[in-house]
């Protein structure tokens, strides 16, 4: 079986390769930028699997990763990242990728998902493609009621404490109540300032 890894970061590309000749018995070639592997793609002989870095030089992400599914003519290409996501991971899989391969697989399933690939089958590790993405908090939204973020919006909209209130369906005077615990917690001085601060933020 032979693999031609594409890959900017020698340590990681050097181990990967020792590996898979020693662990995986598998022939290896490599090139450190997309251009490189552009030109052994075109003048080696035909591998089995083709291993692109999504950050590498040259490789301007799942574009590069499009250019080399067009001309590898029938060729297993399939994307190798650290940091991309799984949004990213299934473009790739949607772009034609025989898979995608998460830097971060222990060494033997890393064999084992090349040897997968190569058969012709599509790869992603389930674990991966499956965990619920952490949603940034924000330290301002922390600090809030839900019913305090629901009044912080109407001012963020411009709206007055009567048309809030008809919109949340509660009285004009909790609204002032909420107002006024608004500007203490978000350090405010009037509804225009509340505002900004929100918008500032990123809340809304």
């Amino acid at each position: 079986m032979r693999v031609l890894i594409a890959d900017d970061h020698d340590l990681l590309r050097d181990t990967l390769v020792m590996f898979l000749e020693v662990e995986g018995k598998m022939e290896t070639a490599v090139a450190g930028t997309f251009q490189d592997a552009f030109t052994r793609i075109e003048n080696d002989e035909r591998f089995d699997l083709i291993l692109l870095d999504f950050n590498m030089p040259g490789m301007n992400g799942l574009e590069g990763l499009r250019k080399a599914i067009a001309m590898c003519g029938g060729q297993r290409v399939a994307l190798i990242s650290g940091e991309a996501t799984r949004q990213i991971a299934e473009n790739a899989l949607e772009a034609g990728a025989a898979g995608f391969v998460p830097k971060s697989l222990p060494a033997k399933s890393l064999v084992n998902a090349f040897k997968f690939m190569a058969m012709r089958e599509q790869y992603a590790p389930i674990d991966f493609m499956t965990a619920v993405e952490e949603v940034p908090g924000n330290a301002l939204a922390d600090k809030l009621t839900p019913r305090e973020l629901q009044v912080l919006r109407g001012l963020t909209e411009g709206k007055s404490n009567k048309e809030i209130a008809r919109d949340l369906d509660i009285t004009e005077p909790t609204i002032k109540l909420h107002v006024k615990t608004l500007y203490r917690e978000v350090s405010a001085a009037n509804r225009t300032q509340a505002a900004l601060i929100a918008l500032e933020a990123g809340l809304f």
